[in-house]
């Protein structure tokens, strides 16, 4: 018999439960795409770490980077709106000219 180990991250009121694919801020569930989860997942797990859109592109889409696409930043803009919409407190962060963070501040 196989059993999943429920993994639950969490930062600030930001909640997520990979197994569940569940998504919550402030006890609000969260609807995301599962590219939007994987990436959201990668920047939870990085917590407090500047992740660079090549980092991203490689784990989160498994390609390497083409510098002409900003297929990345229009996706942490979708969680933007997700996550951060509505909230005083942000915790998606651009990092000019290095990548993306997600961090309590």
């Amino acid at each position: 018999m196989r059993t999943s180990i429920e993994k639950r991250i969490i930062i600030a009121d930001l909640e997520m439960e990979s197994h569940g694919k569940a998504v919550t801020r402030a006890g609000k569930r969260i609807e995301l795409t599962a590219r939007e989860f994987s990436l959201l997942e990668y920047l939870m797990l990085n917590k407090g770490r500047i992740v660079s859109r090549v980092d991203i592109a490689e784990k989160v889409w498994d390609l390497n980077f083409d510098t002409s696409t900003n297929i990345i930043d229009v996706y942490i803009n979708y969680l933007r709106k997700k996550i951060d919409k509505d909230h005083k407190i942000k915790l998606l962060h651009t990092v000019v000219g290095m990548g993306y963070t997600i961090r309590e501040d």
